[in-house]
C-alpha cells in the first residue's frame, strides 16, 4: 500500500484499514524509551546503559518494546542499545525496535554538536537531518549499521515540524513538505519489501502530524511534549480521539514534559530556571502538593493521565536510572483514587471539563 494516496484512494481503502490497522500490532502499555542511551543530560557509562536495557527486557511483557531515533546521542542511543543486547545474547525475534528516522551521524568538528546544543553530552559524533526519498533511506541503513545487527522493524519520521519550522518562506516550506511525503515514500516501499513491520509518525507539534495525516496512510501516531498532565488542549484531545476512530493506534511520549514535571530543570528539552519560568514552576509546586497529599508520586499521575485518552496504546518512557527502568514498568499497574483527579480539576491544573478522568 502506497503511503502517499488521493481522497479517492482514501475512500476505496477505509474500511480495510480501519478493521486492521489496529488490531495487527499487540502495542504494551510501557515503550522503552532510549535517549538516555544516547546521553542525554548525562553521560552514561556502558555497564549503567546495559543495566537499564537489562531492565527493560526483564520487566516488559512479552516482547521488549525499545523506541530510539538517529538524533538521540547521533547515533550513540542505537549504538549503546545495540551493544547492550548483544552482550546480552537477545535475540531478534524476541525484541523490538522502533527508530525515528531523520537524523544522520556525521563527524564532530565543533566543540559540542550543532544539534540541541547544551542537551547531549560527551559525543564524539554530530548529526544533521536530512528528510528525503534517498536521505531517510541512508537514515534507515545507518541506523541498522549502529544497531550492529539487529534491525528496526517499526519506523518513522522524525522531528518533521523542525524540519518545516526551518522553511525560509512558502516556498520553501511546499517544497519540504514534499521532501516529507517522499520520504514515506520510500518507508512504504520498505514496507511493501516485507523489510519493516509498521511506519508511522513522531512529532513534538501535533498540528503537523495532523496535516501529515491528510496525505499518509500511518499506521501509528506518536505524539512527544504534546498531551501531558500539564498541557492537553481540547484541540488536540478532539484530533485524538479522530485517530482512534480510524484505528490508528497511539504512543504518547514525554509526558513529563522533557523531565520538568518529575524533578528536572528541563522543560520540553529546554532549560528553564524560576526566577524566568515562575509560573511553570508555580504550577509543578501545586501538582507537588496535591502528590503529597494523596502519597502519589508525580510520575505515577503523569503516566495515568497520559494514558488516560482513548486510543492511547502506550506510553513511552526514558530513563537514566536502571532502578527506575524496573518501577517505570510497575506504574500503569498501580491505582490513582478519584479524589485525586477531582482535586486537580478544582485547582485548576488540569482542565475541570477534561471527560476522561
Amino acid at each position: 500500500m502506497q503511503p502517499i494516496v488521493t481522497e479517492t484512494d482514501r475512500q476505496k481503502s477505509t474500511a480495510t484499514n480501519l478493521s486492521s490497522k489496529a488490531a495487527q500490532y499487540n502495542f504494551p502499555k510501557i515503550i522503552m524509551g532510549t535517549s538516555s542511551l544516547g546521553n542525554l543530560y548525562q553521560a552514561l557509562d556502558f555497564e549503567q546503559k546495559l543495566a537499564i536495557v537489562k531492565e527493560g527486557v526483564k520487566n516488559s511483557n512479552g516482547l521488549a518494546f525499545f523506541d530510539s531515533a538517529g538524533k538521540y546521542g547521533a547515533g550513540l542511543a542505537l549504538e549503546s542499545l545495540g551493544k547492550c543486547l548483544k552482550v546480552m545474547g537477545v535475540e531478534q525475534k524476541d525484541i523490538l525496535i522502533s527508530n525515528k528516522l531523520g537524523w544522520i551521524r556525521k563527524p564532530l568538528i565543533t566543540d559540542e554538536p550543532t544539534f540541541e546544543p547544551g542537551v547531549w553530552k560527551n559525543l564524539k559524533f554530530d548529526a544533521y537531518q536530512n528528510i528525503s526519498y534517498h536521505g531517510i533511506l541512508e537514515c534507515y541503513h545507518q541506523g541498522n549499521e549502529l544497531l550492529g545487527g539487529y534491525k528496526a522493524k517499526f519506523l518513522s519520521v522524525h522531528d518533521p515540524d523542525e524540519y518545516l519550522n526551518a522553511a525560509t518562506d512558502a516556498q520553501n516550506r511546499q517544497k519540504r513538505f514534499n521532501d516529507i511525503l517522499e520520504a514515506y515514500r520510500a518507508l512504504s516501499e520498505l514496507k511493501e519489501k516485507g523489510e519493516i513491520l509498521a511506519v508511522g509518525i513522531g512529532s513534538k507539534d501535533w498540528q503537523i502530524i495532523k496535516e501529515i495525516e491528510t496525505k499518509v496512510d500511518l499506521d501509528w501516531v506518536m505524539f512527544a511534549n504534546s498531551c501531558t498532565i500539564y498541557h492537553h488542549p481540547k484541540e488536540l484531545l478532539s484530533f485524538m480521539e479522530y485517530l482512534t476512530g480510524k484505528n490508528i493506534p497511539i504512543i504518547n511520549s514525554a509526558v513529563f514534559n522533557g523531565g520538568f514535571l518529575i524533578g528536572s530543570e528541563y522543560f520540553n528539552y529546554h532549560p528553564v530556571n524560576r526566577k524566568d519560568n515562575f509560573d511553570l514552576y508555580q504550577w509543578r509546586d501545586s501538582f507537588y502538593a496535591i502528590c503529597e497529599k494523596y502519597k502519589i508520586k508525580p510520575a505515577l499521575a503523569c503516566v495515568h493521565f497520559g494514558l488516560s485518552i482513548p486510543g492511547v496504546k502506550s506510553i513511552a518512557l526514558n530513563s537514566s536510572s536502571p532502578v527506575r527502568t524496573g518501577k517505570n514498568f510497575e506504574l500503569s499497574k498501580l491505582k490513582i483514587p478519584a479524589e485525586f483527579w477531582a482535586d486537580m480539576k478544582s485547582k485548576g491544573l488540569i482542565h475541570h471539563q477534561y471527560p476522561y478522568l
